[in-house]
């Protein structure tokens, strides 16, 4: 999976790990040095097949059209030996090592785009909020078959990345098909992507809202200091519920994830990796400095919901938690690791898969809410509620005492973040339901 804006063209969110190579957990986040993983055997070099690439690699320069030099054939080849073993693997060059670099800054050049492959076209993963994609419409799932005219079909997802990046202010046109339908056009401006990973507001009283939009280095920072805001809001009292809103998240710092889920629960597993070389066999479990006070909790995850959310997700939902609401995730359950070779360029392999604390592994399976919802278009309608029995001349008083309720006239009141969002708003409905139904 690759993004335009935080992550550019490399594809999936990196891990921070102590004491061992970067894995990555969905998408690129502040890479450092790493030492290559111990080889226990080295088995024999395949002769045969070494004469044959090196029979191609002659034949290419001797027939081919136009010259080509060693160092193209030769990259070529490195390339397609790590693009061919899984969509996440791939080999850096100097500019992909050093752009995986320089997006840990926070500000970057792009369209704020998250995008894999589909059928040998770039997909649209998901946007990321307040970036030129969101704001154009682009939707998660959106195939972007052209590039300013220009089709994406039999390219590498790094090579319709490089010509999807470009100067801030420069305009650039992706023509997309969605759902099936006829191609259009979508006209965007190349910016500076300055992403926030969190978000919070109160929904209603005492029930929070919390979205991460992707897991970066501070994420678990962010989460602690919104959980404080939300009770500072709240009159400096235990809130009623949280939703944690996971939606078209691809992922991000695996490490980030592991700290979300600790200020969440007081104790037990989050997550274990397991792979070939020993330094991937990981276990991350809390700490105990759960900060939600066990309010009761829903998770939204979604289609675009991948990598590091799902990681929440499961320990969440493992843990008995949180109730996870929505549908199927994404279902990238692999680990990348960094390996750093000595001409500034690298290796980004798949090293592991990630389980879940009941030992699910999420690979190409995803996670399965506990409450199935599909997003829907929230309308309006109007009350038809105009009489009521307070309003007839002559009637009785309540025979309990109190004042009567007559039908009062509706009033427009400030736009609700769940009014226009079904799946938030059902979120709230099964938090209050709980609340009631536990005597808060």
């Amino acid at each position: 999976m690759l993004h335009l804006s935080r992550l550019t063209s490399l594809a999936l969110t990196i891990a921070l790990v102590i004491g061992a190579p970067h894995a990555f957990a969905a998408q690129p986040a502040q890479p450092a040095p790493a030492a290559a993983p111990a080889v226990t055997a080295k088995a024999p070099l395949p002769l045969d097949e070494l004469r044959t690439f090196a029979e191609v690699m002659d034949r290419i320069k001797a027939a081919y059209v136009e010259p080509v030099d060693d160092k193209t054939l030769l990259e070529n080849a490195i390339k397609g030996m790590l693009s061919n073993l899984d969509p996440h693997s791939a080999y850096l060059g100097p500019d992909d090592f050093a752009q995986l670099q320089e997006d840990t800054s926070g500000e970057f050049g792009g369209l704020g785009i998250e995008v894999g492959m589909e059928d040998n076209f770039v997909k649209v993963i998901s946007p990321i909020d307040d970036t030129p994609a969101s704001k154009a419409g682009v939707q998660a799932g959106d195939l972007i078959v052209k590039i300013n005219g220009q089709p994406t079909r039999g390219q590498t997802m790094t090579e319709a990345v490089d010509k999807m990046r470009g100067k801030v202010g420069q305009k650039i046109t992706l023509t997309l098909v969605r759902n099936g339908g006829a191609p259009f056009d979508v006209t965007l401006t190349r910016a500076i992507i300055r992403t926030k990973s969190v978000r919070s507001q109160m929904l209603d009283n005492g029930y929070g809202y919390i979205r991460i939009t992707q897991f970066q280095v501070k994420t678990g920072d962010e989460v602690s200091k919104a959980l404080t805001a939300l009770r500072k809001e709240n009159g400096n009292k235990k809130l009623n519920g949280i939703v944690l809103d996971l939606r078209n998240n691809p992922g991000g710092v695996l490490q980030a994830a592991v700290e979300v889920v600790d200020h969440f629960i007081k104790k037990g597993l989050i997550v274990y990796t397991k792979g070939r070389i020993a330094n991937s066999e990981l276990r991350f479990s809390a700490t105990g400095h759960d900060e939600s006070e066990a309010v009761p909790m829903v998770v939204l995850i979604n289609g675009g919901s991948a990598s590091a959310s799902e990681i929440v997700a499961g320990a969440l939902q493992d843990q008995k938690r949180a109730v996870l609401m929505g549908t199927n995730s994404f279902g990238k359950g692999s680990v990348q690791t960094v390996l750093p070779l000595s001409n500034d360029r690298a290796l980004k392999i798949t090293t592991a898969l990630y389980y879940t604390p009941n030992g699910r592994s999420i690979q190409a399976q995803g996670i399965v809410p506990d409450v199935e919802v599909r997003q829907a278009k929230v309308s309006g309608a109007q009350d038809d509620e105009t009489f009521k029995e307070a309003d007839l001349q002559g009637h009785l008083g309540n025979g309990n005492g109190g004042a009567d309720k007559p039908s009062v006239k509706p009033t427009k009141g400030k736009p609700r973040l769940q009014d226009d969002d079904y799946q938030l708003g059902q979120a709230l409905s099964l938090l209050k339901g709980l609340s009631v139904t536990r005597g808060n």
